[in-house]
């Protein structure tokens, strides 16, 4: 049986499926590793889609799985479950002091920020939501609407939410010209001018990722979520963190709220939270944003109990302190040696990142973005064995290097050693 499906894999065609994809056929994955159809083997750097964090197939993760499909794989979230119980538990255990609930019945990161919104919108009275340049939030239509790209926004409905988009910090190309050194954070005292002149008067929340995953992975100076915390309770606010990508050990913290010492009024979670790719998702929510009505947010997929033991494994791995310290030391050594490449190659413009959420800025010889170039290497990169996303959605010019968080140091030294053979045969050219 196993060989006639493999069989049958082997000889499938694409012709169905409604969206591109590319020539190549991956076939398995292993760690941090994929192979193709033709046999390669890739270092996956973009973790499938920045959600296995810990990487392929991880025996914990799969043998959790195979246990609990045995008892139950799904109920009604009316009833109460084991292993919803004590994710839920377990989250807030984790999670900053403010967050004291865990609302898991979602089945993806974009439903999770909506439903996030909807309990700002909920608690406050109010409608708006602020969000950043080049930020992603979602495939939803609401999430979608409040993106950070004139691109995505584009199909969306005009009639939902309010949304305001103002200037991310972005150090490196800052939207008003400043350095970082004397600036005094004026991306985050200009909201007040944004509040006065270019909103309703009426904003419920802020949704920021803490280091942007789609728009470029900015990573704002030490200070800055200090300072948009005081604007929140200055205004109103709820401030919401959106740690899809950078949250369950992504930084090498299990949230980047601790990594950069703030105390969110919301953190939502999906991607890394499933572990080996179990479909999980969750918004953490401190007590004044308690209370949102069930029916107004509950979806069929949510509160999964096999997605939820994989998940609680998947904390238990990650949430050991000798783990996060790996990946602490492995992001280092990565970004160390992409800073050597820098002062080398002028193509790199900029390096930046925390843990293993690093980003690569890629340059023409005038020192603008050039995303053809980085689409480019992105292509070649599966050459050199490493597969490499770019930033938004390839109209970006930044290169991400996100691999599975159980990467070792031999690991990444071959990360770095594929890349530099890559961008060395480029500035040749």
């Amino acid at each position: 049986m196993a060989e006639n499906t493999i069989l049958s894999l082997e000889s499938s065609d694409p012709s169905a499926v409604y969206y591109p994809v590319s020539d190549v056929k991956m076939v398995r994955g292993e760690g941090i590793y994929l192979f193709d159809a033709d046999g390669r083997k890739y270092i996956d750097c973009a973790s499938a889609t920045f959600n296995l964090s810990l990487g392929y197939s991880h025996p914990k993760v799969i043998n959790a799985i195979k246990e609990q499909a045995d008892q139950l794989i799904h109920v009604t979230s009316s009833f109460q479950t084991d292993a919803i119980n004590k994710l839920s538990k377990r989250l807030v255990e984790l999670s900053p002091e403010r967050i004291t609930k865990a609302h898991l019945k979602v089945s993806g990161g974009s439903v999770a920020n909506e439903g996030a919104i909807k309990m700002a919108q909920r608690a406050t009275g109010k409608r708006d939501i602020i969000s950043l340049f080049r930020s992603h939030l979602g495939q939803t239509m609401m999430t979608a609407n409040l993106s950070g790209n004139a691109f995505r926004r584009a199909n969306s409905a005009l009639a939902i939410p309010g949304g305001l988009q103002v200037p991310d910090p972005y150090c490196y190309r800052c939207f008003y010209g400043q350095d970082p050194s004397s600036c005094n954070f004026m991306c985050v005292q200009r909201l007040d001018d944004f509040l006065e002149y270019a909103s309703s008067g009426n904003v419920a929340a802020i949704m920021v990722e803490p280091i942007s995953g789609n728009g470029g992975n900015i990573v704002p100076p030490a200070g800055y979520f200090q300072r948009l915390r005081e604007f929140c309770d200055r205004n109103n606010i709820k401030l919401i963190l959106d740690e899809i990508q950078t949250g369950i050990g992504r930084t090498g913290y299990m949230f980047a709220a601790e990594y950069f010492d703030v105390e969110p009024d919301a953190i939502t979670v999906a991607k890394g939270l499933g572990g080996s790719g179990a479909q999980v998702a969750g918004i953490l929510a401190s007590d004044e944003l308690g209370g949102l009505p069930s029916h107004e947010h509950s979806f069929t997929y949510g509160a999964n109990v096999l997605s939820a033991v994989a998940a609680l494994t998947t904390l238990d791995v990650i949430s050991d302190p000798l783990f996060l310290e790996n990946v602490r030391a492995t992001g280092s050594y990565i970004l160390f040696r992409l800073e050597e490449m820098k002062k080398k190659y002028s193509i790199i413009g900029d390096v930046r990142g925390v843990g293993l959420m690093i980003g690569i800025e890629i340059n023409d010889a005038d020192g603008k973005p050039d995303s053809k170039l980085t689409n480019w290497l992105a292509d070649k990169a599966m050459e050199y064995g490493l597969v490499i996303r770019t930033s938004r959605y390839g109209f970006g010019n930044v290169l991400k290097i996100r691999p599975p968080l159980i990467l070792t140091m031999e690991e990444a030294e071959m990360i770095c050693e594929g890349f530099e053979s890559l961008i060395r045969e480029v500035s040749k050219v």
